[in-house]
C-alpha cells in the first residue's frame, strides 16, 4: 500500500525511535528526508545520519542523540503542512517556535532552511515541522 505522508511517517519513526531509547531508526530514503535530516543534524538534533544504497529508494539511518540523563532531544516533533491541507508563509510572517528555543523546517524556492534562516533572508515557503 502507497504512503499518504512519508515525511509524517519519517517523523512518527523519529519520535517513537527516542521515547524507545533506540541508537538509530531506518527510514525508507528520499531527497527531501535526507534533506531534513541534515538541518536537524546542524541543529544538534540528532548524532549523525547515513544513506544506505540498496536495489529500491535507499535507506536513510538516523542516529539519535541523548543527553546525560537518557532523555532525547527531541521534545516534541510535530508535522505543521500535511497533504490534506498545506500551511504557506511569508518570511515576515514566520513566527519563532517554543519562544525561540524551537525551530520550524521550512520548504522554500531556495531548499530546506530553519524559520530562523527564512525570517534572516525573508524567504517564505511551506511550514513542514516544528521541531523542540
Amino acid at each position: 500500500m502507497a504512503m499518504s505522508d512519508p515525511i509524517a511517517d519519517m517523523l512518527t519513526r523519529v519520535r517513537n525511535a527516542g521515547k524507545a531509547k533506540f541508537n538509530s531508526v531506518d527510514i525508507p530514503g528520499s531527497k527531501m528526508k535526507f534533506e531534513l535530516a541534515k538541518l536537524l543534524k546542524d541543529e544538534g538534533y540528532i548524532r549523525n545520519y547515513k544513506f544506505i544504497k540498496d536495489n529500491k529508494q535507499g535507506i536513510l539511518r538516523v542516529y539519535l542523540k541523548y543527553n546525560e540523563k537518557q532523555e532525547h532531544s527531541i521534545l516534541r516533533i510535530d508535522r505543521v503542512s500535511k497533504p490534506s491541507k498545506r500551511v504557506y508563509m511569508k518570511g515576515k510572517d514566520i513566527k519563532p517556535v517554543y519562544n525561540g528555543l524551537g525551530i520550524s523546517v521550512l520548504s522554500t524556492s531556495k531548499g530546506i532552511m530553519t524559520d530562523k534562516h527564512a525570517r534572516k533572508n525573508n524567504i517564505g515557503g511551506e511550514i513542514i515541522c516544528n521541531v523542540w
